[in-house]
């Protein structure tokens, strides 16, 4: 029988990260559940065993169930009947299994039935069932909303929400609007207190909401009369027993059609607030969003691996003039690399889940006890780091993730285009995820304050350039040096000039190649625990200077006059 987590075992090389003793530790503080829950574990080594077996049963039910019927999913989609959207038979399927498991709901605490897991097991298992069907993760990954609940709703809030997640409530996230896509400073749908009722009323309309007749719902609204900006808007819980929501349509897309998106009409909808007033766009959405984002590279990284096992396989299998199309250069090396990527964002994906790990957990030790001054130091560094390295990870696994579905419907040939392959499917879903969640030209826009502040380079230079090696890799580990001397010499240029439009104009060049350098960097560090990360190492940083130096010789040859060239 398929197992997609014991046939991958990169997945569990990043479980056994270094830092994941520390991530256990503060997560379970200091194991203090196990007094009171007698599934909690007792130790780091409990802790690390039990993440193992929770995904091992993920991964039986995504090869088993979620990906044999994926493409059933994606054939009959979802329908809307008497206002109410009705899964796909293998949609429904999957969510039985996931939720008879006791998966949904699994981040949160155990006091609402959850698992209490970090972020990196839980990210795993989204990984996981994005590789078996991308279009059901976003069903099943949604419940990040929960985590947003936990962390910013009254107690009264959440213990009448988050119990409902174990017990297989669904959610969404109702934010854009037909005229505030990307621009969220711009929602309508109005937010207005009911003395007679005793509670918030929502009007208006939410269109491409993913899973939009979820159980829960979380609706960014305006809240503030008069106002036009986000510190008008406020955060609300929306319960779909109130029946004040009309969907007025399921979205016809070109891929993940298993998830509905749906155009809802909130008509004298009650709801309740989360947290304070004017902070539903400036503080709860924006960590909605970078758990999303987190999301969207678990989705990405999953799909890769998807499209990369069925372009190895049909390579294998294919035989032309004589021998399998694997054997051939110009396929072979289009595996390694597309492999090499795979590797190279995955490990980015840990990388940022553990910083978030750390600084969340901190977060939450801080509402039980008074932080000791090196925590606190170690919560600021770890968020700014989070903050950075979240639109870093969206923008390249989503890039990554379309140009790997690229490749393996290209390996595939004639049979790639039709509907006779997985990998027609795989290629149709990949296209979103560098749109939703925000565009990669907004995670540009996020991620540049990382190269402005000087913060990637500040962790470049104090922590990866320090990391013990292998002797061998010394070459390798000098060609990261001279790309960050480079880099640094580019991020100069850009910004001595002192315009905004001009650092705006190359910031995805300079972000890249930020992200190279870091993703380099990462997998030097897994070589020197694993032999079979040697050769990624070496061909990801080949392939990444030979980028950046295009991407210098660029920057350093282009002046503020030339920008008149592009301009319409």
């Amino acid at each position: 029988m398929a197992n997609f987590y014991r046939d991958n075992k990169d997945l569990k090389f990043h479980l056994q990260h270094p830092l994941m003793k520390k991530i256990v530790s503060l997560k379970e503080n200091d194991f203090s559940d196990s007094n009171e829950y007698d599934y909690a574990p007792l130790d780091f080594e409990d802790a690390v065993d039990n993440y193992d077996k929770v995904l091992e049963i993920v991964g039986d039910i995504c090869g088993n169930i979620i990906g044999p019927n994926a493409e059933s999913v994606d054939s009959e989609g979802p329908q809307l009947v008497n206002n109410e959207v009705k899964y796909a038979r293998g949609t429904a399927e999957n969510h039985e299994a996931l939720n008879k498991a006791g998966l949904i709901g699994m981040s949160l605490p155990r006091k609402y039935s959850g698992l209490n897991f970090p972020m990196v097991p839980y990210v795993m298992a989204a990984e996981l069932v994005s590789r078996a069907d991308a279009g059901f993760a976003n069903i099943w990954g949604l419940q990040d909303c929960a985590e947003t609940i936990h962390e910013f709703g009254s107690d009264e809030m959440k213990d009448q929400f988050l119990p409902r997640f174990n017990q297989g409530a669904t959610a969404a996230m109702d934010l854009t609007e037909p005229d505030a896509g990307s621009d969220l400073q711009a929602v309508q749908l109005k937010a207005k207190y009911d003395n007679n009722r005793g509670t918030w009323i929502l009007n208006g309309v939410k269109r491409f909401i993913t899973n939009g007749d979820a159980d829960i719902s979380l609706v960014l609204a305006r809240s503030e009369e008069g106002t036009l900006d986000g510190r008008g808007l406020s955060l609300f819980v929306y319960d779909r027993k109130e029946k004040a929501v009309i969907v007025r349509r399921i979205e016809n897309k070109l891929g993940i059609k298993g998830s509905p998106t749906c155009e809802l009409v909130f008509r004298d909808a009650p709801a309740k607030l989360v947290g304070e007033r004017k902070f539903g766009l400036i503080k709860y959405v924006m960590s909605l969003m970078n758990s999303a984002r987190l999301g969207v590279g678990a989705q990405s990284v999953g799909i890769s691996e998807a499209a990369y096992r069925e372009a190895e396989k049909y390579a294998a299998e294919r035989i032309q003039f004589g021998k399998p199309v694997i054997e051939f250069p110009a396929v072979y090396e289009m595996l390694k690399n597309m492999k090499v990527k795979v590797q190279a964002q995955r490990s980015l994906l840990y990388e940022t889940c553990r910083f978030v790990d750390i600084y969340k957990s901190y977060n939450h030790l801080s509402e039980e006890r008074r932080l000791e001054k090196e925590e606190r130091a170690e919560l600021k560094k770890y968020q700014r780091l989070a903050d950075v390295y979240t639109p870093l990870l969206k923008l390249t696994s989503s890039e990554y993730c379309n140009q790997i579905a690229y490749d393996a419907l290209q390996i595939h040939g004639g049979a790639g285009f039709m509907k006779d392959f997985p990998v027609e499917r795989i290629y149709r879903d990949a296209r979103i995820t560098s749109i939703y969640e925000g565009t990669s030209q907004l995670q540009v826009v996020a991620a540049i304050r990382g190269v402005t502040s000087g913060l990637y380079l500040d962790h470049i230079r104090n922590e990866y350039e320090k990391v013990k090696i292998r002797p061998e890799m010394e070459y390798q580990h000098s060609m990261l040096v001279n790309m960050t001397s480079e880099y640094e010499k580019c991020v100069k240029a850009v910004l001595d000039e002192k315009d905004n439009e001009y650092t705006d104009f190359h910031a995805r060049r300079l972000v890249e190649m930020a992200a190279n350098i870091v993703m380099g960097y990462l997998l030097l560090q897994d070589s020197a625990r694993e032999d079979e990360y040697i050769h990624s190492a070496e061909i990801f940083i080949r392939k990444a200077h030979s980028e950046n130096r295009e991407k210098a010789d660029y920057i350093l040859n282009f002046e503020v006059k030339d920008l008149g060239y592009f301009k319409y």
